[in-house]
Formats: structure tokens, C-alpha cells, sequence
């Protein structure tokens, strides 16, 4: 059977598996969309919990059909570098930053950095806008460089 002709082509880990894994009540109506089948995936993902923080279900967004836990997901280039400069190898699991695992825009630099609020209202004086907030930090140094 040629299942390249199909509304949903074998790749990946995909190809190796019996058809019945995918067809046990036949053929009609197999749903094509990841979340079908990988929802017990989805639902014990911890790192960074997928549930809690409400991730979308589209997993080919974020994961391919290869490797599961290898992800296009890209921190670096797409919000702040922690794969590399001085943040790489500082930080074990996401919560590390993310304070609030129901949403992810939610972060702290002030657990790592300690900068008194004293020291950091003396050095930024003058500084339009500034405010001692992880938020308002981001957005003076978005790639975590002074």
C-alpha cells in the first residue's frame, strides 16, 4: 500500500509502525492530527508543561515525526539566547526563569541576578522609563548584554 497517496504520508518514526497501531477500527475516519494519538504525550510533557502553560495541540509546529524531543523550537533566535552568550549552561528547566508555568511570557532575572533595587534605582537614573522589573530589563537588554 502506498501511503505517500494518503491525506497523511508516512515519515519518520511513523513508517516502522504496523498498520494496525494506527487502523484497529479500519481505515475510515483515522484522524491525522498528532494530538490523537500522542494526547498522553502532550499531558505528562513537564519540561516545559505543555498543559499547564495551554500549548497549542498542533505538535508538528514544535516536534517533527523523527524525533519527539528534539524540537524547532528556538529560544535563541525567537525570544532571549540561552542556548548560548552568558545565560548558556545556566539554567536546568525552564521554571528556572519562568515563574509562572500557566504562562510563559511570566519571567525573573532578578533570582540570578541579584541586583538590589537600591543599586540598580542608582545606576539607571536618568534612565527614560526604567522601572525594577524583569519585563522592563528585557526590554533595554534583550540579549542579556549590559
Amino acid at each position: 500500500f502506498d501511503h505517500s497517496q494518503t491525506q497523511f504520508p508516512l515519515t519518520g518514526a511513523h513508517v516502522s509502525l504496523n498498520c494496525v497501531a494506527c487502523h484497529a477500527s479500519g481505515y475510515t475516519n483515522t484522524p491525522t492530527d498528532c494530538y490523537s494519538c500522542h494526547q498522553a504525550n502532550y499531558n505528562s510533557t513537564t519540561n516545559p508543561n505543555h498543559q499547564a502553560a495551554g500549548f497549542p495541540t498542533d505538535c508538528q509546529n514544535c516536534h517533527n515525526t523523527s524525533n519527539w524531543n528534539q524540537t524547532t523550537w528556538d529560544h535563541d533566535n525567537q525570544y532571549f539566547p540561552i542556548y548560548s552568550g552568558k545565560h548558556k549552561g545556566k539554567w536546568s528547566v525552564c521554571a528556572d526563569c519562568h515563574v509562572d508555568g500557566n504562562n510563559f511570557a511570566v519571567f525573573e532575572c532578578i533570582f540570578c541576578h541579584e541586583h538590589r533595587k537600591s543599586k540598580m534605582d542608582q545606576k539607571h537614573q536618568g534612565v527614560s522609563g526604567y522601572v525594577y522589573l524583569s519585563t522592563a530589563c528585557y526590554s533595554c537588554h534583550p540579549d542579556g548584554n549590559d
